[in-house]
This record gives C-alpha cells, sequence and structure tokens, in this order.
C-alpha cells in the first residue's frame, strides 16, 4: 500500500508516519528528513537547499522528486510507503504517480490532516524553543505555511477526483488521530 500523508507542516504527518512505520512495517519516505539529512552532510546539495529552507522557500520539484525516487526499491521491498510531505504541488503529484505507474505502482490513499493554522504556529513556536530546529523559525514558517496553502490547494480535487482523498481532524490527540488513520488504513476500498 502506498499512502499520502498530506496536511501543513507541523501537522503531525511525522508522529503519525513514525507510528505507521512501527506498526505496519511501511517505509517512511519524509521529504523533510531527505532534505535535513542533506544539510547535516555538508553537501554541495546540501548548503544549497539549507540557504532556500531557512528563507521559509520549497525545494524544487526536480531535487525531492530524484530523493523520492531512490528510496522507491527500499519501500516497494517493504510492501508500501508512506509519503511524508510529498507531494507538495500538482506537478510533483503529477510526477509521482508516473514514476509509481511505470513500476507497476499507484498511490493508494491519501490522508488529509485537518488543522486550525493558529494551532500551528503554537506548535512550531514550542516546537522551536526545544529543537532550535532552522524550519521551525516563527518567522520562516509562517513564509512556509503560506507556500503550503498557496501551492498545495490544487492537490485536493486532483486526489478527491481519483476518489482517493480521506480527510482526518489533526487537532486531536496524537492516539485519536492514529486511531482515525488506523480506521481508515483497515476499511475496504477498492
Amino acid at each position: 500500500m502506498n499512502l499520502i500523508l498530506f496536511g501543513p507542516p507541523a501537522a503531525g504527518k511525522g508522529t503519525q508516519a513514525r507510528r505507521l512505520v512501527e506498526t505496519r512495517r511501511m517505509v517512511q519516505l519524509s521529504t523533510g528528513d531527505m532534505l535535513r539529512a542533506a544539510i547535516a552532510s555538508g553537501s554541495e546539495l546540501g548548503q544549497q537547499v539549507s540557504g532556500i529552507m531557512q528563507r521559509g522557500g520549497l525545494v524544487s520539484d526536480e531535487i525531492v522528486i530524484a530523493l523520492i525516487e531512490e528510496r522507491l526499491p527500499e519501500a516497494e521491498a517493504a510492501g508500501g510507503a508512506i509519503f511524508d510531505g510529498f507531494p507538495r504541488t500538482l506537478a510533483q503529484a503529477q510526477a509521482l504517480d508516473i514514476m509509481l505507474e511505470r513500476r507497476g505502482s499507484r498511490i493508494d490513499l491519501v490522508i488529509r490532516l485537518k488543522v486550525d493554522d493558529e494551532a500551528l504556529m503554537q506548535r512550531v513556536a514550542g516546537r522551536y524553543a526545544e529543537s532550535g530546529r532552522p524550519d521551525d523559525n516563527p518567522d520562516s514558517f509562517k513564509v512556509r505555511l503560506g507556500a503550503y496553502n498557496d501551492q498545495t490547494a490544487p492537490l485536493l480535487p486532483y486526489y478527491e477526483n481519483q476518489r482517493k482523498l480521506l480527510e482526518v481532524d489533526g487537532m486531536g490527540s496524537i492516539d485519536a488521530v492514529a486511531a482515525a488513520i488506523d480506521e481508515a488504513l483497515d476499511e475496504p476500498r477498492w
């Protein structure tokens, strides 16, 4: 099964994806984690990505798609992937569909975590105070949230038209959100 966890930064996608990795043995393909690893490596790509993320910008589709494609064999061997933070644009969604189709696969379900923007700002401020993660800087987060809201809006009808979109209230407790996701995954859809 290939699953997309869809939602703005700090919506809880990473938390839920890690839980699914543990409980369902799926592979998490987190573009955020991949990009932070590139930054930590100190490579030329990492330095380029660092500058973009610190300004609150989105890394190019070309870079992100290459990172995802590199990890697909690992996900296939595990029986499925959790796409976390990808796709973010219609072009990325279409590229992902083509990539998976070439491999005889597809996206099975898209779960959108619905959360309030103000609650997200509070989450990020707390997370930044605890970890100091550069991409959680409240000022750059506002830019990231705006970019997410502007660029990902077309993805909702894209996946809704494919009858793959399911919305989950992301404002509940971690356990409540987890239960709603498990219910969605266990419900026969096809």
